[in-house]
């Protein structure tokens, strides 16, 4: 009864806006309610997962680090795997990978699920020590509420998609406090268009979600610094030097976590390889505790302590580490080489999680190891602080080729604007690293593999979109290859085209018969017994296999100046006939409806 009265309360209210506001204002509208819903969302993730972190730690109250903390990570993954499997049954891994394929592949159309789902099984695999992040399931999360607004509203699907990035860009303004960064990951991850109709439903979401935020959760930033330091032009040769680093670092992240995930995949027994991965992360932590969780209280004292940090390795074996100075540069370097390793045993176990944390948490182990190096070895004096900022902001970069993103986050996050010019050379450092290697980032590299992936160029999109099977024409009549020239005129005379297929006794393409190529021949009656249809029939020069993509097709119809030709399987089966127009006109037409503003 109480579901019935809530679906009936929503019905009215629908038939209440579409009746009395356009659709330019529902959208409007449900930017503002979906920057609420957002925040909302990730106010409660973040408070589950205090909630979950604060039950753990009550179970050894005097340990600093207890070896029996190491139980946790393998149970949060395992109780993941289970809620996953036993509640939601879907793939809930790559959560920005998920909003991406929806935008591309379905018109922005996430499942009802998405809006608790990753919010849920994330706090869980966090909270037990998981080493991700939150922010791609809240990405998802806030993407799903709005996606579902705006179908529930029965907004077409430019509109659908919109409010899909108010959605995620309410999410993540809230978890960073970081607006311009949110909008602007809509433009440069997501791919939204940079349009007028885009702008302010986005600057709504966004400035709505930080409020919430804030209201809530308090104005600190995520990375209590009082201050940057000054910054020098004589250090922009180690900013570059810095954002190599951070892009060979995101070239080893990419490459290594595809690999472990390929390892990862071979074990078919998800529970088994829950235990295997969940035991491999266990590993890790044991040798480096900064590799439990986030990791985002870690960059705060490696922000604010710095060498004289004693957490980095304290109840590890290798505590050792810190009585020596070129040691504990070893082992730092260890930690920002593991920490992929620890990230990709968690999600490809079956944890659910993102990499926004870790990559962030390399990038700062990084740019603090630059700065050591250079303070105490070559006797440079630098700023711990600027690097490590500027780190976070290179490694983010490469792995995510989002260097306007990492840049406008970094600065929001620290309240760190003065910073600007290294950030820019740190990022535009390490996107100039990891390009000529790997052209796609984390999350774009599974839909371009599939040839699904959307970018700002339409008309590259508009040919991996378009589904050019759904324009042949079916109705050209066949001709059996052994057919008399009687045969054949009677079959001209049953319809009003001026082609025919040619088939063997195999059902396998033989050739064409053009009526225009032959028309003295079909009037003279004394030739209908004694010619044949294989005297008469011609092979093009060029087939459609209906394997090929739309981009083939294309540049076959361009080669040949053909107006019309003919689908055959790889084995020669006759499918049908596309034509050049019809093609062309459904390829403008979808141009035409993406670039609408």
């Amino acid at each position: 009864m109480f579901k019935r009265r809530v679906q009936y309360v929503l019905a009215v209210f629908r038939h209440f806006l579409r009746t009395h506001f356009s659709q330019r204002a529902i959208v409007l509208l449900l930017s503002v309610v979906i920057g609420v819903l957002g925040a909302a969302a990730a106010i409660i993730i973040k408070n589950l997962l205090f909630l979950t972190t604060r039950l753990l730690s009550q179970a050894f109250p005097l340990a600093d680090f207890n070896y029996l903390y190491l139980i946790f990570p393998p149970i949060g993954i395992i109780l993941t795997l289970l809620f996953v499997r036993r509640f939601v049954h879907d793939n809930l891994s790559h959560g920005v990978s998920i909003v991406l394929k929806s935008i591309c592949k379905s018109d922005g159309k996430l499942r009802l699920h998405n809006v608790y789902s990753s919010m849920i099984s994330s706090a869980i695999t966090v909270g037990f020590g998981g080493s991700v992040g939150l922010e791609a399931p809240m990405v998802l999360t806030g993407s799903a509420i709005g996606s579902n607004l705006g179908r529930f509203f029965h907004l077409n699907a430019k509109q659908t998609t919109l409010l899909l990035a108010c959605g995620s860009a309410a999410a993540m303004a809230a978890i960073f406090k970081a607006p311009v960064a949110a909008i602007v990951f809509t433009f440069e991850v997501l791919m939204l268009d940079l349009t007028g109709t885009a702008i302010l439903p986005l600057l709504l979401s966004a400035a709505t979600g930080t409020v919430m935020s804030l209201l809530f959760l308090g104005n600190e930033v995520m990375f209590n610094i009082n201050a940057t330091k000054a910054f020098f032009l004589s250090n922009i040769p180690l900013y570059a030097i810095l954002g190599l680093l951070c892009g060979l670092l995101s070239v080893y992240f990419l490459r290594v976590s595809r690999w472990v995930e390929k390892l990862m995949k071979k074990i078919r027994l998800p529970y088994v390889r829950a235990v295997i991965g969940g035991l491999g992360l266990c590993l890790l932590i044991f040798l480096f505790p900064v590799l439990y969780g986030e990791g985002y209280e870690s960059i705060n004292q490696l922000i604010h302590n710095g060498l004289q940090n004693p957490g980095f390795f304290k109840g590890s074996p290798l505590d050792i580490l810190c009585g020596n100075e070129y040691l504990f540069l070893l082992g730092i370097a260890g930690i920002i080489m593991l920490k992929v390793f620890a990230t990709t045993f968690t999600t490809a176990a079956g944890g659910i999680g993102g990499v926004f944390a870790p990559t962030l948490f390399i990038g700062a182990y990084a740019g603090f190891l630059v700065a050591a190096i250079a303070n105490h070895i070559t006797g440079v004096n630098v700023p711990y602080v600027n690097f490590i900022l500027a780190g976070m902001a290179g490694v983010m970069t490469g792995v995510m080729q989002a260097p306007m993103t990492a840049i406008f986050l970094i600065a929001e996050l620290s309240t760190g604007y003065t910073l600007l010019i290294p950030l820019m050379v740190t990022a535009a450092c390490s996107y100039l690293c990891v390009h000529p290697f790997e052209k796609y980032s984390v999350y774009t590299r599974p839909l371009a593999e599939k040839g699904n992936l959307k970018t700002h160029n339409k008309n590259k999109f508009a040919l991996r979109k378009l589904d050019w099977h759904r324009l042949i024409d079916h109705d050209i009549k066949t001709i059996p290859l052994h057919s008399t020239l009687r045969e054949y005129v009677q079959t001209i005379a049953s319809c009003k085209r001026n082609i025919f297929v040619v088939i063997d006794d195999k059902d396998t393409f033989a050739g064409l018969l053009v009526m225009d190529d032959h028309r003295e021949t079909i009037f003279k009656q004394e030739l209908y017994d004694l010619v044949r249809v294989d005297d008469l029939i011609m092979m093009p020069d060029t087939f459609l296999y209906d394997e090929d993509t739309a981009t083939v097709a294309l540049e076959k119809f361009n080669k040949t100046g053909n107006f019309n030709m003919p689908v055959i399987t790889k084995d020669r089966k006759y499918v049908g006939f596309v034509n050049k127009t019809r093609f062309l006109a459904e390829y403008q037409r979808f141009i035409a409806s993406e670039s609408e503003d």
